[in-house]
């Protein structure tokens, strides 16, 4: 049987197992470029998760703990891993609905549900990914646990089912077997399966190798020495209450993803009929409000922890207390919570790196700029914070990186305006969406012309390669940077190309900047305008765009 502490505990274990390991997983999909992120936004994800599962106590149920591990790896999910992660254990927690402990019978149920959540996610499912381990997972352990109930002996069948499943991917996606790799996405899976099941067999619970160890509070004897607190510290009140469900067909990631944008330290634990929230900050009126709108509201508690703290401190009582020890927020930018505007129509989030790169949005039209792109991948909070902080009834979200799309729709669910996220891949293709957009046109209307506008946009990029190797027929190997550049856009060049950007990054001094726009001038046709811009970007020494 496994309990709420156990379930628990293990979601800690495995996020620490793969934090541990994050930079092994990552060099894993090195090829044929530096896309080596894969570990880290997995572990970025899961931590999220195990970070407001250490503030559940002992007595939690596993229904609990899975529901607050799915919501909150939702909101932190990063890059297409980290998302097929939340919603691999996003079904997860569907399976373990309303039950105080699970029993074998349960775990295969709940694997189920995870597989199936995630597979109804993904358009077209490549096998050979995180998603195979899990699939095979599931199946097995279904057939396996007709003989046996051992809780234990049934999480170690998982793992050893995930091990074999890992190492059969390079036989299912032929570019793991040339470049010599397993999946990072199902290893990743693996290391978190290998850490629960520490904890499930009854082992240690695996702990964190680096600053940010994720433990179980344990509330210190009276008399230890207390925590210093800032006296202008903000979202200060620690505001509690229990809304009794009117319409129990809302869902309340919609009032989690309110109470994260204007507060933190956010627990919101639902069933059926009530929805428990837990929040820090300068505003409880703000959250009662918004909680009305889903219900009558009981057990209503606001402190005021700074006094509060002043209070122990002065009875000689400083003990700490788990409001002390809330994990901080990791936001990637400060974005403020503000009401849509009905007269404000439409509003636009760009994901871009560089200082350049950004300016050129902003230049277009976009309200707020989401720092990410290639190995940096934002989390779902990050694009959902920066869509409610514009006051618009429709909102564009530009990704500009395919492992960034996943983790941008999901807050079309959360948000409590419409989004619209367009499939762009490149930087170029979301400044050409932006190009295209009409202010006077209807919404349908411009999400069509800047859909197509992506499609007539070419586009090239130049890093460096990871070692010498071949990558669907093409040789990968270390050459001069501006033969490259001139290279790559004559291939990008078609009959009717008019007009070809050169936007430089970080890596790219003026001098070289010049040496290369001069190349690629004269090998341009006359008829060709050539634009060079210092967009400052990490990771490409060029983007290349060839409308």
């Amino acid at each position: 049987m496994i309990t709420g502490k156990m379930l628990r505990d293990s979601f800690i274990s495995g996020a620490n197992n793969i934090s541990n390991q994050k930079t092994a997983v990552d060099e894993l999909n090195v090829f044929p470029v530096p896309d080596g992120d894969t570990g880290t936004n997995m572990s970025m994800t899961i931590t999220a998760g195990a970070k407001e599962l250490a503030a559940l106590g002992d007595d939690c149920t596993v229904s609990q703990v899975a529901d607050t591990a799915a919501s909150a790896l939702l909101r932190g999910a990063r890059g297409n891993s980290g998302v097929s992660l939340s919603l691999l254990f996003r079904g997860f927690s569907k399976g373990m609905k309303g039950k105080a402990t699970a029993e074998a019978e349960d775990i295969a149920a709940a694997l189920k549900a995870g597989v199936k959540a995630a597979y109804k996610a993904v358009m077209k499912p490549t096998e050979g990914t995180i998603l195979t381990v899990a699939r095979v997972c599931s199946e097995k352990v279904d057939d396996f646990i007709s003989g046996e109930s051992d809780t234990g002996k049934v999480w170690e069948y998982v793992c050893e089912t995930a091990k074999e499943a890992v190492a059969s991917t390079p036989e299912i996606l032929p570019v793991l077997k040339k470049a010599g790799v397993v999946d990072a996405g199902g290893q990743g899976l693996y290391l978190i399966f290998e850490g629960m099941n520490r904890v499930i067999s009854g082992g240690e619970m695996v702990q964190s190798t680096d600053a940010s160890t994720i433990s179980v509070y344990v509330k210190p004897k009276a008399g230890a020495a207390s925590v210093d607190i800032d006296e202008n510290m903000t979202k200060m009140y620690c505001t509690e209450f229990i809304i009794n469900r009117a319409d129990k067909t809302q869902d309340p990631l919609k009032l989690r993803a309110f109470l994260e944008s204007m507060g933190d330290s956010v627990v919101c634990v639902d069933d059926d009929d009530i929805i428990k929230v837990h929040v820090h900050t300068d505003d409880p009126g703000m959250a009662l409000s918004e909680a009305v709108k889903w219900g009558y509201l009981t057990k209503l508690k606001i402190e005021n922890m700074l006094e509060q703290h002043k209070a122990l401190v002065a009875a000689g009582k400083a003990e700490e207390t788990n409001e002390t020890l809330q994990p901080v927020s990791e936001s990637n930018e400060e974005f403020t919570y503000v009401e849509p505007d009905p007269d404000v129509p439409y509003g636009f989030v760009a994901v871009a790196a560089g200082e350049g790169v950004k300016k050129l949005f902003e230049d277009l039209g976009v309200d707020r700029v989401v720092s990410g792109g290639q190995t940096m991948n934002p989390s779902t909070d990050d694009i959902l914070k920066a869509v409610q902080s514009i006051a618009a009834k429709t909102v564009f979200v530009l990704p500009n990186n395919k492992n960034i799309i996943m983790a941008a729709e999901q807050t079309i669910k959360l948000a409590d305006r419409k989004v619209i996220v367009l499939q762009t891949r490149t930087i170029p293709q979301g400044l050409s969406a932006m190009l295209t957009f009409d202010p006077d046109a209807e919404e349908t209307e411009n999400s069509v012309n800047m859909t197509k506008a992506i499609d007539h946009v070419a586009t090239g990029q130049i890093t460096y390669a990871a070692r010498d190797s071949e990558y669907e027929g093409y040789s990968i190997k270390d050459t001069d940077l501006v033969a490259s550049t001139v290279k790559l856009v004559k291939q990008l060049l078609k009959r009717g190309s008019s007009f070809v950007t050169l936007i430089y990054g970080s890596d790219v001094s003026p001098e070289q900047a010049e040496q290369v726009e001069n190349a690629v001038r004269e090998k341009l046709p006359e008829d060709v305008e050539l634009a060079v811009v210092d967009g400052k970007q990490p990771v490409y020494y060029y983007i290349i765009s060839v409308e």
